[in-house]
């Protein structure tokens, strides 16, 4: 396959990929299909598609990074980590607004997530102290994934093709972190979390359902990006979402879901959903 051709397919599923996630739609898995896709060319359509979002004014504000949590691997048959870009459209403040829409959303779940706030751009090679010191805050929040593929069923591949799974980064209270870094390296490879749904408990995690930890999965997303041929690495100001802390939960409207931490000082965090 010469590269104009190759150019043109990537380009036909970065477009059926935007059309999707702009109309609410389902569509069949890439991998499905007798053309295939491979991580490879799914990487190169990403910016394909973070070009479509910036054409209609979408802003990137961070990055999430999915499947850092290894006890969900064979549930959705991916075995590696992945990433996809959080939007200023996707993005908000729980504090200001502790409710969301559903209607957007393709067979939407609940993720309990660390976040981080850089406050300048880590490098490759960095160790996870050197990486605390890029850190400008911390919080604890949701990522609100979706699947563009009925069923979630999928290939790696496709859910790297299809913005990495992402519906909505939910931020919840921010803590500086330079002043308790110690602290916070400590706690962050060692405490619990526990989510519940409308007061009843759904699901109990631990940091290290996270890789080794939320800076073991940032310091892994520093290093995939390293190796990225078409993809940027991360920037001062971006905020990371370092992969779900307990299983990702179904979730409908009518419901309130809480994520209360223990083993570090984070505040507890509530959605409601509409």
């Amino acid at each position: 396959m010469d590269q104009h051709t190759r150019d043109e397919i990537l380009d036909g599923v970065a477009t059926e990929v935007f059309g999707a996630l702009e109309q609410t739609k389902q569509i069949s898995p890439f991998s499905s299909r007798p053309r295939g896709l491979t991580v490879d060319d799914a990487c190169r359509v990403t910016p394909r598609v973070r070009r479509m979002f910036e054409a209609r004014g979408a802003r990137v504000m961070g990055r999430k990074i999915g499947f850092t949590n290894r006890t969900i691997w064979e549930q959705y048959n991916v075995y590696a980590p992945i990433w996809g870009y959080a939007y200023d459209r996707t993005v908000q403040d729980l504090a200001v607004t502790p409710t969301l829409s559903l209607r957007h959303l393709s067979e939407p779940r609940i993720e309990p997530e660390i976040m981080f706030g850089l406050g300048s751009a880590p490098s490759a090679g960095m160790d996870e102290a050197d990486l605390s010191a890029c850190i400008d805050w911390i919080a604890l929040g949701y990522e609100i994934v979706q699947s563009i593929y009925p069923g979630w069923k999928f290939s790696a591949a496709d859910t790297v093709a299809g913005g990495g799974l992402h519906g909505a980064l939910l931020v919840g209270p921010r803590q500086p972190f330079a002043p308790r870094a110690a602290e916070w390296l400590t706690a962050l490879t060692s405490f619990e979390i526990d989510l519940t749904c409308d007061g009843k408990l759904i699901d109990r995690g631990h940091s290290g359902n996270v890789l080794e930890g939320p800076l073991s999965a940032l310091r892994h997303l520093v290093e995939l990006l390293d190796e990225d041929p078409v993809n940027p690495p991360l920037a001062s100001g971006e905020i990371i979402s370092t992969g779900t802390l307990t299983k990702a939960m179904p979730v409908t409207a009518g419901e309130t879901w809480t994520a209360t931490p223990s083993g570090i000082a984070l505040d507890s965090v509530l959605v409601r959903f509409v």
